[in-house]
């Protein structure tokens, strides 16, 4: 069986074909970083405009690398949410359009179990069950994964995500966008000890993140100072290990409560070199195993669609001509 996967939720556009025998066959992605940048975030309007604009390229690009012809395609997979609700709708309504025109079937994928499976197109996947970290831009759970479609959420963010933090910050420290990996870079040249932030939520029980007061922290800070090259190192360095303390803290507690001897990692700050490496240390202290996606699928991209796309759509699962995006959507009330 060989899928057609699109992600178009948020400012990355995504395009892949997964072969079920032979695995990914090929994949483009496309970033509007360079769009969004002078407004420190992405503009919902101008990210579906430009996914109208890429994603017919990137497909006939993909297709092409792929030696495959739509003849030759079975099923398309689409992201229906959450994210913008605009930028859903572009994939969501190229993606049907797709289908019918190909007479070939379509699934509605949801964005987070994408990246909570991205790890199963890697060489040696997580084997179920395992405890899952997922923490992107808009995005900071944790949830105990039994199975496809079988998901508990442990504990998620109350305000503010991680990946929203990182923004903010590199924004009051004017690093650009996209924060996580602008902090991360200048972070390198930072002096330990300099700043305390607090690790919010680690001082009493529970999984959930909160991280607007560690961001309304640093921004206290910024007000008081003024900033130079060090200082702004300075900041970043004791920023970023508030927010790997605090992910490593609740993950440790989450492979308590669940008793997993597996841990996924996924989602944009997956990538961070800083977290991986307290995860684990912190893994095999437990005899613990991490599994991560590769960099380049630790963002949003068409792969991980398409390898659940085709887990859906080879278990029966189908749309109707109708389509629809859904920009909020609890993971909870999927179905195996």
């Amino acid at each position: 069986m060989r899928i057609l996967g699109l992600e178009t939720s948020c400012d990355d556009t995504g395009v892949a074909l997964y072969d079920s025998q032979v695995g990914l066959l090929a994949h483009r992605l496309f970033s509007q970083v360079d769009l969004h940048i002078d407004y420190g975030g992405v503009v919902p309007e101008l990210a579906s405009r430009d996914h109208i604009r890429k994603a017919l390229p990137l497909i006939r690009a993909v297709m092409e690398e792929a030696h495959i012809v739509s003849s030759e395609i079975d099923g398309i997979a689409y992201t229906a949410g959450p994210g913008l609700a605009g930028a859903l709708l572009v994939g969501a309504a190229l993606g049907r359009s797709l289908a019918f025109a190909w007479n070939v079937p379509c699934v509605a994928i949801h964005h987070m179990e994408g990246h909570l499976l991205s790890p199963m197109l890697e060489p040696d996947p997580p084997a179920f069950p395992f405890t899952a970290l997922l923490v992107s831009g808009g995005h900071t759970l944790l949830a105990s994964v039994g199975g496809v479609g079988h998901y508990q959420i442990l504990g998620e963010s109350v305000d503010d995500a991680a990946g929203e933090a990182f923004d903010k910050t590199a924004k009051l420290l004017g690093l650009g966008y996209p924060g996580g990996p602008a902090i991360a870079r200048v972070a390198q040249h930072g002096t330990p000890g300099r700043f305390q932030f607090p690790r919010p939520m680690t001082d009493r029980p529970g999984l959930d993140f909160s991280f607007s007061g560690l961001k309304t922290a640093a921004a206290i800070a910024i007000q008081k100072l003024t900033l130079n090259e060090q200082t702004i190192a300075d900041i970043a360095l004791s920023f970023e290990e508030a927010v790997v303390d605090t992910l490593a803290t609740k993950c440790k507690r989450a492979l308590d409560e669940t008793g997993h001897g597996r841990l996924v990692v996924a989602g944009g700050v997956s990538a961070n070199r800083r977290l991986r490496e307290q995860l684990v240390r912190m893994a095999e202290s437990r005899g613990v195993h991490v599994y991560y996606p590769r960099p380049e699928f630790c963002t949003d991209n068409g792969a991980m669609i398409a390898y659940v796309g085709y887990l859906r759509l080879s278990a029966g699962q189908s749309e109707p001509l109708a389509f629809n995006a859904r920009a909020r959507w609890r993971i909870e009330e999927l179905t195996h």
